[in-house]
């Protein structure tokens, strides 16, 4: 933890956590889904959906949906600037059991070229979130630094073809993981990234055979 995990982010308030996390919820599922949102059906959990609307979260939430930094001025009248953009957004709570962490919210979205996608993540302190499911997949990322996510067959060499792929344009992997639901069956690699990627370098990355999906989700802010 340094300096600016104490201080928290630069943000419109009231609080790190139910608001500017929030913000970086919403911003991360705009990225995963990649294009603007059209249409968001989103499910509040435990602190989220009990203290929530006090805090401004699902101000928040639709704010990070259009794409606004933490610091945006336009938060608190995000509802409006969401219905001026035909935004079409409802909200529900739901009870996801004990095990998850209580600022939890699950996201449904359209986007206005009609792709569809599910994540879920939480807002774990001091603006910080971990994303811990996109389209019914378990994974887990932070956002902090420029993420590959892909779904892909797990084989032998799955992992080698994807990094091999990126060493040859360059691209320096600061971290990875490995997610799986059995093993043969479908898994998903999340690679950190210490600088951008490009289409180009997705592209190359989807062309493998063994990849079913790949996405690319540059720094949320």
């Amino acid at each position: 933890m340094n300096i600016f995990d104490i201080i928290g982010p630069v943000m419109v308030g009231p609080s790190s956590s139910h608001t500017a996390g929030a913000v970086r919820l919403g911003n991360a599922a705009r990225a995963i889904l990649g294009q603007p949102v059209a249409e968001a059906m989103i499910a509040l959990h435990g602190s989220f959906a009990q203290t929530g609307r006090g805090h401004g979260t699902d101000l928040a939430l639709i704010a990070g949906l259009m794409g606004w930094p933490t610091d945006d001025l336009r938060i608190p009248k995000a509802f409006d600037y969401a219905r001026e953009a035909g935004l079409q957004y409802s909200f529900r709570n739901i009870n996801v059991g004990d095990a998850a962490h209580p600022n939890f919210v699950k996201f449904w979205l359209r986007g206005q070229d009609r792709a569809e996608s599910q994540v879920a993540g939480a807002s774990v302190g001091g603006g910080r979130v971990v994303i811990s499911e996109v389209d019914g997949f378990p994974l887990e990322f932070t956002g902090d630094f420029p993420t590959i996510l892909t779904l892909h067959e797990d084989r032998p060499g799955a992992v080698s073809e994807v990094t091999g792929i990126l060493s040859k344009r360059g691209v320096n992997i600061a971290q990875m993981r490995v997610f799986r639901r059995n093993k043969g069956g479908l898994a998903s690699m999340v690679l950190e990234t210490d600088q951008p990627v490009d289409d180009a370098d997705i592209a190359a990355v989807a062309e493998l055979a063994m990849i079913r999906a790949v996405r690319c989700i540059n720094a949320i802010s």
